[in-house]
């Protein structure tokens, strides 16, 4: 964070903690959409992501005063969307019920290249909806963590750094998570064109997805 944004960051938590309408509404404007974007990442319902954003902005309000600016406002945000996503699929039974590949990316609305091997006749080829549901099933065999760390920083392109004070932890250990994320999911890729496609091996460009 630059000097002149972390003034900014003070200046607007001072004003939050006065109770001022008009530096709530500021952040509000700021970050709504940023907000509903990544809860919409998890819960890939727009209903449901516009209320857990609006839950965020009412947990923002109401916990300023605990806020000890050990990270940054934005960084703070992202976390309280981030938990309140995975309280809300945890609630619901998701994960239980294999919703993991519905509920932590927005496959059917993002661009999932996941090209077949060049051995592999058109024939052959996998559909559109297959090819997304391979990748999400891949991701969904991940840890929680590799899979938050991953998301947040291939689709939502956050920083390591804001990821690292998102998940409570180091930067080399994001660095290490997404980092195994990769290398598991370019083995279940690659495990999956050799058992179901019977190639012998993904090209580079099957890679490229999760890089």
């Amino acid at each position: 964070m630059t000097s002149e944004n972390s003034t900014h960051d003070d200046q607007l938590i001072r004003e939050l903690r006065e109770g001022r309408e008009d530096a709530f509404r500021q952040v509000v404007a700021q970050h709504q959409q940023r907000v509903i974007n990544i809860c919409y990442r998890f819960v890939l319902d727009r209903a449901e992501a516009e209320d857990l954003a609006q839950e965020t902005f009412i947990e923002i309000h109401r916990s300023i005063e605990s806020f000890r600016g050990q990270s940054s406002l934005t960084t703070w945000i992202y976390r309280i969307a981030v938990t309140k996503s995975l309280d809300f699929i945890r609630k619901q039974g998701r994960a239980k019920r294999g919703g993991g590949l519905s509920a932590i990316l927005r496959l059917d609305h993002m661009k999932v290249d996941l090209p077949a091997p060049a051995s592999v006749g058109p024939d052959r080829m996998l559909a559109e909806q297959e090819r997304k549901g391979v990748l999400g099933q891949a991701l969904n065999t991940l840890p929680e963590k590799q899979r938050i760390a991953f998301v947040l920083s291939k689709y939502d392109g956050i920083s390591y750094q804001e990821i690292a004070e998102v998940l409570k932890t180091s930067l080399s250990s994001v660095e290490s998570l997404i980092h195994r994320a990769r290398n598991n999911l370019q083995k279940q890729l690659r495990s999956y064109y050799e058992k179901t496609m019977g190639a012998e091996r993904p090209q580079e460009s099957d890679q490229n997805d999760v890089k």
